[in-house]
C-alpha cells in the first residue's frame, strides 16, 4: 500500500472540506458534499460556509432552509446538525439506533420511562402545531406526571424524527426555537432500511481518507469495520502504518499544495470528525480549543492546521476580531489573516461603522 505523509493527509482533508480554495457551488450542494455540518448554535453553519463557498451571503442559506432544501435537525452522534432535507430523509433511519442508545445516558432519571408510549404522544402534539421543548415537556408532563420531565424531552428530542421551525430571525433559529415532524415539513418519506454503506462512502468524500474508527467517530455508529470490508475502496498507509481507506479517484492533492488561511466557526466538524486529530491540530494545542464543559472554540488555520483562536465582537459601532495564536505569526501570515479577518467581520457585523482585526497579547 502507498503511504501518505501527513501533509497529504491533511491536503486531501481540506480538499473534501473546500478548504484549499472556495467552491463555486449552491449552499444545498455545499451542505451536501460535508455531510452536514455541525449545528449546536445556528450561527456556526454560516460562519462554516461563509468560510467555504464563494461569494456566499447569510441569505443564501436563509433561502435554503425557507425553501426547505435544508434543516437543523438531531442526527451524528445526537447532536444538532445542519443536512440536506434529501439527506436527512436518507440516512436518519440509519443514525436511529445511536439516538436511542442516547436513552441509556438518562440512567436513573430515566426511571419510569416508557419510551413508545412517550414517542406516541410527543407525535400526537406535534402534529398540531410546531413547539418548543419547554412545551414539548410541559404537555408531556401532565400525560406522564410521575417521569422526569428532562427524561421526556430527551426521549422525544432522540427518538422523533423532528426539524427546527425556522422563524426568519438572524441566523435562522431563536435560541429555543420550535421543533416540527420532519416527513410534514418535508412533504417526503423517511428511508426506512439503514444505509451505512452509503454513509461510509459519503463520509470518506468528505473527510477521507481514514478509518472506521474515524466514521465512528464522526457518525456515532458502531462496529464500522466490517462496513468498509465490504466496500471496494482503496487503501493506504499512514506514517506510522495505520490502514487508512478512501473512496477510488478522490481528490488527494500533493502534500505542498497551498493551504490559505481560514477562519473556523465553534464545533467545526473538521475538528470532530476523526478520532486521531493531529491531520487538523497538533496534539498540544487541543487543550486550547477542546474545552471541560464540551465545547470546542472557533479557530483558525494557517498553512491547513489549526493556529490560533479567534473572537469576534461589535461595541458602539466597532466590530473587532481578536486573535489568539498558538505561535509566533510571520508578517506575511499576519498580513493574510487581517485581509481574511476583516472580511469575517465584514459578514458578522455588516452594520459596523468600523472594522478592527487585533492580536492579543
Amino acid at each position: 500500500m502507498a503511504v501518505l505523509s501527513a501533509r497529504s493527509i491533511n491536503r486531501a482533508t481540506l480538499a473534501r472540506q473546500l478548504l484549499l480554495e472556495r467552491a463555486d457551488v449552491s449552499t444545498v450542494e455545499a451542505v451536501g458534499r460535508l455531510v452536514g455540518m455541525q449545528g449546536q448554535e445556528p450561527k456556526h453553519p454560516y460562519v462554516g460556509l461563509w468560510s467555504r463557498v464563494e461569494g456566499f451571503s447569510e441569505g443564501d442559506l436563509d433561502r435554503a432552509v425557507e425553501g426547505r432544501e435544508v434543516v437543523r435537525a438531531t442526527l451524528f452522534r445526537g447532536t444538532l446538525h445542519l443536512v440536506t432535507a434529501a439527506d436527512y430523509l436518507r440516512f436518519r433511519a440509519t443514525l436511529a439506533p445511536v439516538l436511542e442508545a442516547g436513552l441509556r445516558m438518562l440512567k436513573e432519571r430515566g426511571e419510569g420511562l416508557e419510551p413508545e408510549k412517550v414517542v406516541t404522544a410527543a407525535q400526537k402534539l406535534l402534529a398540531k402545531e410546531p413547539l418548543t421543548f419547554t412545551e414539548v415537556r410541559d404537555a408531556l408532563q401532565k400525560e406522564f406526571p410521575a417521569v422526569n420531565e428532562r427524561a421526556l424531552g430527551f426521549c422525544t428530542r432522540m427518538m422523533v424524527p423532528l426539524v427546527m421551525y425556522p422563524t426568519g430571525t438572524r441566523w435562522g433559529w431563536p435560541a429555543n426555537a420550535k421543533f416540527t415532524p420532519a416527513e410534514a415539513w418535508l412533504s417526503g418519506k423517511l428511508h426506512t432500511r439503514a444505509v451505512p454503506e452509503e454513509l461510509v462512502v459519503r463520509y470518506l468524500e468528505a473527510f477521507g481518507p481514514a478509518t472506521p474508527a474515524d466514521f465512528q467517530t464522526w457518525s456515532g455508529l458502531p462496529k464500522a469495520k466490517p462496513v468498509f470490508d465490504g466496500l471496494e475502496l482503496e487503501q493506504f498507509t499512514d506514517e506510522a502504518g495505520k490502514t487508512l481507506y478512501d473512496v477510488p479517484d478522490a481528490a488527494r492533492p500533493g502534500p505542498d499544495t497551498p493551504a490559505p488561511v481560514r477562519f473556523l466557526p465553534e464545533f467545526d466538524n473538521l475538528l470532530l470528525a476523526h478520532a486521531k486529530r493531529e491531520r487538523i491540530i497538533a496534539d498540544e494545542h487541543k487543550p486550547a480549543v477542546f474545552t471541560k464543559n464540551l465545547r470546542v472554540k472557533a479557530t483558525y488555520t494557517v498553512d491547513g492546521l489549526v493556529a490560533g483562536l479567534w473572537t469576534a465582537e461589535k461595541k458602539r459601532g466597532v466590530a473587532t476580531l481578536t486573535l489568539t495564536p498558538f505561535g509566533r505569526t510571520t508578517k506575511k501570515t499576519g498580513t493574510e489573516l487581517e485581509r481574511e479577518g476583516a472580511g469575517l467581520l465584514r459578514f458578522l457585523e455588516p452594520d459596523a461603522k468600523t472594522y478592527e482585526v487585533v492580536t492579543a497579547s
